[in-house]
């Protein structure tokens, strides 16, 4: 015999209120959120620029339908695509995750909160298009800031105390529910239609992360995101109907989230919602790489420049150790035949050897043609990792969340170079005053690899002063960066 299921429909689970109540109600006062996001923008932009230069993330591009272009539809900066508004949030949310270049959030669950962008630009950019040709006005450049603090503030703050990962799921599940509920603000939502979109989120099928480890790391962690974020403005879209929702989606005995995806355990936070997460994002500066590998890549052009003073070169290495923390043993430490670019960039070994050989570490490092030096390999299989206790803990503690690495290096002559430690990585809040100026050059830079002329010069002078950005009409600074 079996107790009678008793059929009254709950109150929403109270993740699902808070997440509305935090989207409708929250004000955003903190300039240093505000200036970040803005920063945050033409960084993610810009890594959606350098993407375009590479055919195998072109090729997923464009209408599911070719050829087809939808009236006062969403435009996608940087191609001569103006589609649906779920199309577009995939493929700006494709363009902008493909090169793992865009900024990381380290906690119990990592991730890249800006990934969320997709959703949040094509939206704005196809209301906007819609209310103009109806004779109403564009959002403003502002609206999207706040999206994006918003989108970054939910999935940074799920990640601080869930890990996602430990139970087999992608960490883009954070990026569709953050998405759903800063669209479904966008569009208009109300309190329990938002409520309804946000269970519709969790209760959606979730990704495995089958394709971010060995042996079947594979690109589809390039378009994961954009798949998310796209999904979550369809949700939003069907809330927005008067669907109806889940309240119990997370709770609910035997069939709900936690039971059925998460071990039985409820969500832990560590802090409300506000604007911590902006405020403290992590920006990838000088390498498209893992972030958990930033400062090991960092490290090794440290040794790059040792060696050379040394009159050395890689081939006098005997054996490096890599002074890591867990995250880093248990996502990127690998051994044995790397399969392509996205197998390539979730390697620590890979991304310590390229630089010590190179004095770089770029995108185009990850493609076959550099992959093909043997002496990549042949390093690769001088390394170790090793976890250091200290590191890991200081990786988790909110005052530091360093993202530790140190190298030592050993010599065919027997010498042992010194241990090269570096804790914070140049996109870190700890380095923000010097990573700024850096990050600019980064974003002039993939400008420039698409757009020439009086076009390039436009996007510079009108995206780069602050006040004028945030002023802009959406449609102007979308057309502003059409093909």
């Amino acid at each position: 015999m079996t107790a009678t299921v008793l059929n009254e429909r709950p109150q929403p689970d109270e993740v699902l209120t808070d997440i509305a109540d935090y989207v409708l109600q929250y004000r955003i006062d903190s300039e240093e959120a505000w200036k970040t996001a803005y920063y945050c923008f033409l960084d993610t932009l810009g890594c959606g620029f350098e993407a375009l230069t590479y055919p195998a993330c072109t090729k997923l591009l464009g209408p599911v339908v070719p050829g087809t272009v939808v009236p006062a539809g969403a435009k996608v900066p940087g191609t001569p695509y103006q589609l649906d508004p779920i199309q577009a949030a995939f493929n700006i949310g494709t363009i902008v995750r493909w090169l793992d270049f865009n900024d990381t959030w380290l906690a119990a669950e990592w991730g890249h909160p800006s990934d969320n962008l997709g959703g949040i630009l094509a939206t704005a950019d196809w209301l906007s298009r819609m209310q103009v040709a109806k004779g109403g006005r564009s959002l403003k450049a502002s609206a999207v800031l706040e999206a994006m603090i918003m989108a970054h503030e939910i999935q940074g703050i799920l990640a601080l105390e869930n890990s996602f990962n430990k139970v087999g799921l992608d960490h883009v599940i954070l990026v569709k529910v953050a998405s759903t509920a800063v669209v479904g603000k966008l569009l208009g939502l109300s309190r329990s239609e938002l409520i309804n979109a946000i269970s519709l989120a969790f209760v959606d099928g979730q990704a495995l992360r089958t394709y971010r480890h060995a042996p079947n790391t594979g690109s589809r962690k390039s378009w994961a995101a954009g798949d998310a974020t796209s999904r979550a403005v369809r949700l939003a879209l069907i809330a927005q109907t008067g669907e109806m929702g889940y309240p119990s989606v997370l709770t609910a005995p035997g069939w709900g989230f936690y039971d059925v995806l998460f071990k039985g355990q409820s969500f832990s936070f560590q802090r409300p919602y506000g604007s911590y997460v902006m405020e403290n994002i992590l920006f990838k500066i000088s390498f498209p790489a893992e972030f958990h590998a930033q400062t090991a890549a960092e490290a090794a052009m440290i040794l790059h420049a040792e060696l050379l003073s040394r009159g050395k070169t890689a081939a006098d290495v005997v054996r490096i150790t890599i002074r890591t923390h867990e995250a880093a043993i248990r996502i990127i430490d690998k051994k044995g035949p790397l399969h392509n670019p996205a197998d390539r960039d979730h390697c620590i070994q890979y991304m310590v050897a390229v630089p010590l050989l190179f004095g770089r570490l770029t995108a185009e490092d990850y493609e076959d043609a550099v992959a093909v030096d043997i002496r990549i390999d042949w390093l690769r299989e001088k390394m170790s990792c090793v976890e250091d206790p200290q590191f890991t803990k200081d990786y988790h503690d909110p005052s530091k969340r360093s993202i530790a690495n140190a190298l030592t290096v050993e010599l065919a002559d027997g010498s042992i170079l010194p241990e090269v430690l570096v804790e914070y990585p140049i996109g870190h809040p700890r380095r923000r005053q010097e990573g700024v100026p850096l990050l600019i050059e980064k974003y002039r830079r993939n400008v420039g690899r698409l757009f020439a002329g009086k076009q390039q010069q436009q996007i510079l002078e009108t995206t780069l002063d602050y006040d004028k950005f945030k002023q802009l009409d959406v449609i102007d600074l979308v057309d502003l960066m059409a093909k």
